[in-house]
């Protein structure tokens, strides 16, 4: 009888050893196992990233297969690891919330928290723990045999929408920036449908609204208008994703600054352009920007009428410098109000 599939999900990235030490503890207790990777690129410890990806993957893969989950694993009394079984499939991972999409709206067969962590030294819970779970449920082992059943599955707050008393207005936030910047929301499609009661949408984002919910990207666009006439690429769209999700986009984003060349002679602007739209990968962890203006205008003038004109800016010292010692203030009066706090101060570019 084959072995069941293993997966892996983990904000390891591709750098450093951590996934290949993984695969190979997997491929030296199970000869023949099968190992899929769904992702390495979550943003560090972003819990609720992972959600949304394991959540839209497992399905895709037969009944009884084996995900391990490498997100915020790290062994604490507020932070228990567990094996749960949900759906036909098995999810090992630490008691986060990480899996609170799924159990929303699927009831997990069996929770245990596991106890095995007495006969393994570890700091490496991923590699050692979680490994050795994932290779005794693979060879038929239960869930008893590992852990103790409890009905204490963490759950994340804010992550549910919220629809106000009037039952007229469906609030939600972001739970997931994909690899071309379309941002995905917390409000499904079910959801919409109830509350909406076939009304028409109008969808409010900050400076601007979309009263259309598309079922591809491509419909947003009128393929009757020849194409030096169509409203195309930067259109802000929303569709019902795969998933069921609304998300957000603008169509062929790159395509509406690059290739119409509107960056001018800013060659730069086409490097890195996936840390642009996505801060997390530059700061992990980060959860709110703060985008601060500062005037650069002096009362001094050029004396000189025959000398080429310098803009404003440029009179005193290098902006770059004067901003960015100001910001790193900024941060240090944030801290010692609120406490401890990270970031990073940004000018123009990282």
């Amino acid at each position: 009888m084959a072995l069941p599939i293993i997966t892996l999900t983990t904000d390891f990235g591709e750098k450093d050893p951590y996934v290949g030490a993984v695969k190979g503890a997997v491929y030296s207790a199970l000869e023949g196992v099968r190992i899929v990777d769904i992702s390495h690129g979550i943003s560090p410890f972003h819990i609720v990233e992972a959600a949304y990806v394991i959540q839209n993957a497992y399905r895709s893969f037969p009944k009884g297969s084996i995900h391990i989950i490498g997100v915020d694993g790290e062994l604490t009394p507020e932070n228990r690891h567990i094996a749960v079984k949900l759906d036909g499939h098995y999810f090992i991972c630490a008691n986060n919330g990480i899996l609170a999409l799924l159990s929303s709206s699927i009831k997990p067969e069996k929770v245990v928290e596991i106890n095995i962590h007495d006969h393994m030294e570890s700091n490496f819970p991923v590699l050692d723990v979680f490994v050795a779970v994932a290779c005794h449920i693979a060879r038929g082992g239960t869930l008893e045999v590992i852990g103790k059943a409890t009905d204490d599955l963490k759950q994340l707050k804010g992550i549910q929408p919220v629809v106000n008393v009037q039952q007229d207005q469906i609030i939600g936030t972001v739970i997931y920036i994909d690899n071309y910047g379309n941002v995905v929301i917390n409000i499904q499609r079910s959801l919409y449908q109830e509350v909406a009661k076939g009304r028409d949408p109008v969808i409010k984002v900050r400076h601007f609204s979309i009263k259309n919910i598309h079922e591809r990207y491509s419909d947003a666009i009128d393929f009757n208008v020849s194409v030096d006439r169509r409203e195309e690429a930067g259109k802000e769209l929303a569709i019902w994703n795969s998933s069921g999700f609304l998300e957000l986009a603008i169509y062929k984003s790159n395509e509406a600054w690059l290739n119409q060349n509107l960056h001018g002679e800013m060659a730069y602007m086409a490097n890195h352009f996936d840390l642009r739209i996505d801060p997390r990968k530059l700061v992990p962890g980060a959860k709110s920007v703060i985008s601060l203006s500062f005037n650069y205008f002096t009362e001094k003038k050029q004396t000189d009428p025959s000398a080429p004109k310098i803009s404003k800016y440029a009179y005193g010292k290098d902006y770059h410098k004067v901003i960015r010692k100001k910001l790193k203030l900024l941060l240090r009066f944030i801290q010692d109000e609120i406490g401890e706090v990270d970031g990073r101060a940004f000018v123009d570019s990282a």
